[in-house]
């Protein structure tokens, strides 16, 4: 039986639990991009504090099936026409983003901006790696939905509670913040054209990054975006330490219960600290994608530790080229002509 407990402790132990149960069941069924069920699972559970409806989960059907379409129509264009695909994608990219930024659902910004990028990427390389891109999303997708209905059958929300949403931003403060978003995504795009199963992680990284950056501000973006990473890659590092162990399936489970039950506490304010709640989902979605790619990279016979360091000094570099546009475009007389953008109330 669900046990009854407030919403405050029930919110980190149903993030922990689906999290830590998505990264098991994809890597145990060996799921095309593993990591990306996990990553969606704790978007989709920070964001949704109640089980989805009927009418949602047909929404969000009906969000897969456009996502993939719009995906897969931009690979002749980016094949034929490269320069116009790259503005396409560009384009399609500030549109998802300051749809989210003028009061639309952060879910499914997030989510068109996966499909948006990674599935045109994979289809310039080879048709074949799209289609199973196409695969991981819906799989994905699913399979986080599967689990936040389970998280909340076992760890229920007291009813009538909600997330708090935050306010849609100025119409001239929400183009400039989706421009910056989207320039921050770009050139791990491009980087994906041309390797996209080596590139993946990083423009997974890149999206996460994006949607980041659209609510912080220039004095704090050193500390979210920087320390995030490098917080994300050293939890990483202590997990695989972990891990090895003793290698197991169910250890993977309780390994990711433990490092996202710290990270949840944290992130629903139960262990209170300076930093904003996004701080701590990106730290969670970098743990991920770090020891996601890991893991198969040492099922595929690969150097672990070479393919780490070089996958971190990336993510380093577009950190450090996402900081430098916030303060460019934030500094720039035209951005200043609105108030600076808030950080959204803390989840719960």
């Amino acid at each position: 039986m669900p046990i009854a407990r407030p919403p405050r402790q029930q919110r980190p132990l149903r993030l922990a639990v689906g999290t830590g149960l998505c990264m098991a069941v994809s890597f145990g069924l060996a799921l095309p991009v593993p990591m990306l069920a996990p990553v969606l699972c704790a978007f989709l559970l920070a964001v949704v504090n109640q089980p989805l409806s009927w009418k949602a989960g047909a929404a969000l059907t009906v969000l897969v099936m456009l996502t993939t379409g719009v995906g897969l129509l931009l690979i002749p264009v980016l094949q034929y026409a490269p320069f116009s695909g790259v503005l396409v994608v560009g384009l399609g990219l500030f549109v998802t983003f300051r749809y989210g930024l003028r009061g639309g659902s952060n879910l499914v910004a997030t989510f068109l901006a996966v499909g948006l990028t990674m599935i045109p990427a994979a289809g310039v390389f080879e048709f074949s790696l799209a289609l199973e891109v196409v695969s991981a999303l819906a799989k994905g997708m699913l399979m986080a939905v599967a689990v936040l209905a389970l998280c909340h059958w076992l760890f229920p929300e007291a009813a009538g509670a909600a997330a708090p949403t935050p306010a849609a931003l100025p119409a001239l403060q929400a183009t400039w913040i989706a421009l910056r978003a989207a320039l921050v995504v770009m050139p791990a795009f491009l980087l994906a054209l041309t390797d996209p199963a080596g590139y993946t992680p990083v423009l997974m990284k890149a999206v996460s990054l994006g949607r980041q950056t659209c609510t912080t501000t220039a004095r704090d973006a050193g500390r979210e975006l920087l320390g995030s990473t490098l917080l994300g890659g050293v939890l990483a590092m202590l997990f695989w330490c972990a891990l090895s162990l003793f290698v197991h399936l169910w250890m993977l489970f309780l390994w990711m219960l433990l490092f996202a039950l710290l990270l949840a506490r944290k992130l629903y304010r139960l262990s209170p600290t300076r930093l904003a709640p996004g701080f701590w989902l990106n730290t969670l979605v970098t743990l991920i994608i770090l020891l996601g790619q890991s893991i198969q990279d040492s099922a595929a016979g690969k150097d672990v530790y070479t393919a780490f360091a070089v996958r971190m000094a990336l993510f380093i570099g577009i950190t450090l080229y996402a900081w430098l546009m916030v303060y460019w475009l934030e500094g720039s007389r035209w951005a200043q002509a609105e108030a600076p953008p808030t950080a959204p109330p803390p989840p719960g």
